[in-house]
């Protein structure tokens, strides 16, 4: 009898419940709706890290699941983000033009209104003029949908030229990364339409939202768990059925794949592009709350500690990549915030902010040698992927295929 979605997969309503609970605790303990036991910047950190959990997510099933190690899914992470940050920045700086110009005797023209808008905003380059890019830059709506669509868009054309040439392991690898430094390098240019090194910036302002920051800091809070809540459901449908079936086996041996008939760069093109999307959706709602977003961010470096979180975490199981990313995103916090204190060692004075990027690289390569698994592998001691008690049972086509005397063996 074939088994529903939940019962292949339990770990969907533990995840939902915990995750359900742990907002629910935030919340309580917050300063806009609680006791104030949390403040607003940890509730942004949070929240944060909460997208990058989902960015872990989407890297987990095309890597850990389909076996493609891209060093370039950042590169969606920040276009998400850069796609809602040109309205947030224009609507902001657009309301702030009109109650400037509001005081003039001669009531200002749209035309006034728009030349001040793209000085406010493009004044820092050099230029006044808004480029092509920002043809929709005043709808919410067409800007939410091409948060979705850019990435997905660039995802598909680079997939569809990488896979049907056959192109696998360490190359696409490097074919990722070249893709993520080409378009950082495009976006540093003053002339690239988004401002450059400048990047876009004031985003964690909503335009026309009088509430302050520590009731703003919890809608997004609350977006972030939703939008991680309905990743980890869609990704678990994903990788359940037949098609997750299929993700795995290229991952195990792509040639028998390929024989067996199924067209093989189809599913990775899928998965690549589907993946690309999530991480753009993670990366639209992570700079709001960052509250600017440049070129750095897009970096390769940033795709590289991507992979470290998932590995650290577990790949290959949607729980660990998360656990990976929440562990090292709130300990980066910790100890590059000042927060962890230093060692004197009499000699030499061990400053964390120096050494957390050569801790997390130690443990990146402790994990790989004597951890594959993860963390996450300390979870499945205690779940249903430890071999099951089938003492006595009838596991074979004849009765009595296997029994006590044989399972003890």
């Amino acid at each position: 009898m074939q088994r529903s979605f939940i019962a292949k997969n339990p770990s969907v309503l533990v995840f939902l419940a915990i995750l359900a609970l742990f907002t629910l605790l935030v919340t309580v303990m917050s300063e806009g709706f609680g006791v104030g036991g949390i403040s607003t910047s940890f509730i942004k950190t949070l929240g944060k890290t909460l997208c990058l959990c989902l960015i872990a997510l989407a890297m987990d099933v095309i890597w850990g699941y389909t076996g493609i190690l891209s060093l370039g899914h950042f590169a969606f992470f920040g276009l998400g983000g850069y796609m809602i940050g040109m309205w947030l920045m224009y609507e902001r700086t657009r309301l702030i033009v009109v109650d400037s110009l509001a005081q003039a005797e001669i009531p200002p023209t749209d035309g006034e209104v728009i030349d001040a808008v793209g000085n406010q905003i493009f004044g820092v380059v050099g230029s006044s003029e808004f480029p092509l890019i920002w043809a929709f830059a005043d709808s919410l709506v067409i800007q939410l949908i091409l948060v979705v669509f850019v990435p997905g868009i660039l995802a598909l054309v680079f997939g569809w030229l990488a896979f049907r040439s056959r192109v696998t392991g360490v190359y696409l690898s490097i074919l990722t990364q070249a893709m993520t430094l080409a378009l950082a390098l495009y976006l540093f240019q003053n002339d690239s339409g988004l401002r450059g090194n400048n990047g876009l910036s004031g985003l964690q302002n909503l335009p026309g939202v009088t509430a302050s920051q520590d009731y703003v800091s919890l809608w997004f809070f609350w977006a972030s768990a939703a939008a991680l809540g309905g990743g980890y459901v869609l990704c678990a449908w994903l990788v359940s059925g037949k098609f997750g079936s299929v993700l795995r086996a290229i991952r195990d041996n792509e040639a028998r794949v390929r024989f067996l008939g199924y067209s093989v760069e189809m599913y990775k093109l899928v998965i690549f592009t589907l993946t690309a999307c999530i991480a753009a959706v993670a990366g639209a709602l992570y700079y709001p709350q960052a509250g600017i977003i440049n070129p750095a961010e897009i970096a390769p470096i940033a795709s590289i500690y991507l992979a470290v979180w998932v590995a650290i975490g577990g790949r290959g199981r949607l729980y660990g990549a998360i656990i990976g990313a929440a562990f090292v995103s709130l300990l980066s916090t910790w100890f590059t915030g000042g927060q962890a204190p230093d060692i004197n060692l009499g000699f030499y004075t061990v400053k964390w902010v120096d050494w957390w990027l050569v801790l997390l690289g130690l443990s990146f390569v402790l994990v790989t040698l004597f951890a594959p698994k993860g963390i996450g592998g300390l979870i499945d001691l205690y779940t249903e992927r430890r071999s099951p008690s089938r003492h006595g049972a009838d596991l074979g086509p004849d009765d009595g295929a296997l029994r006590e005397q044989e399972a003890s063996q």
